[in-house]
């Protein structure tokens, strides 16, 4: 099997993910797909904190937690999904890379609607956690603040940033159709981790 590494651009509700495959020097794009993280049959799963803004505390708290658990479930099957894919295409996974908006704690947020977001974000990065360090696959994960991605990237992998920035941009040459922002950031994810754990 071939060495792989998987980097991820979590969303609300959903991920990005690319597979870096080939030698850490020069990897290759492998694959790259939108993996659903939330139910599309329980529309409120892709923002289950705000489902409860406007509700009584109690009322909130049991629809939040049922919510979430939904989102747990819905998303561990994707992510199991996803990683078979891999496996049967003949791609040992070594590593994964998360890159998410913000690292924030939501407790120290004090508005109510920022912190939903935040909470969000933090349940959506840990999922994906969970899914790649679960007994089953318990891989290594870095996760990475998007803004702070390059700066981070070019360190670790010796490469001027300016340099980088074309050489990821390259990447996505060889796919059909865009090579969007989110599919650059994981696959950069995707290849620090990958150069690291060679």
């Amino acid at each position: 099997m071939g060495d792989a590494a998987v980097g991820f651009r979590v969303h609300s509700g959903w991920a990005t993910a690319v597979l870096l495959a080939g030698p850490a020097a020069g990897p290759e794009v492998a694959d790259r797909r939108v993996v659903q993280l939330a139910d599309p049959e329980v529309p409120d799963s892709r923002q289950p904190y705000h489902a409860g803004l406007d509700l009584p505390k109690g009322e909130a708290a049991r629809i939040v937690a049922r919510l979430v658990r939904s989102v747990e479930q819905f998303a561990r099957r994707s992510l199991i999904d996803l990683f078979k894919s891999y496996r049967v295409g003949g791609h040992r996974l070594l590593a994964a890379g998360i890159v998410v908006g913000s690292n924030v704690d939501p407790a120290m947020i004090k508005n109510d609607h920022i912190r939903a977001h935040a909470e969000e974000g933090q349940l959506f990065r840990v999922v994906i956690q969970d899914a790649v360090q679960s007994r089953g696959l318990a891989l290594p994960v870095t996760v990475t603040v998007e803004k702070e991605l390059f700066v981070t990237a070019s360190r670790k992998l010796g490469i001027p940033e300016r340099r980088l920035k074309e050489k990821v941009g390259a990447l996505g040459r060889q796919l059909d159709g865009p090579w969007r922002a989110e599919e650059r950031a994981a696959a950069l994810a995707a290849w620090v981790v990958l150069l690291r754990r060679r």
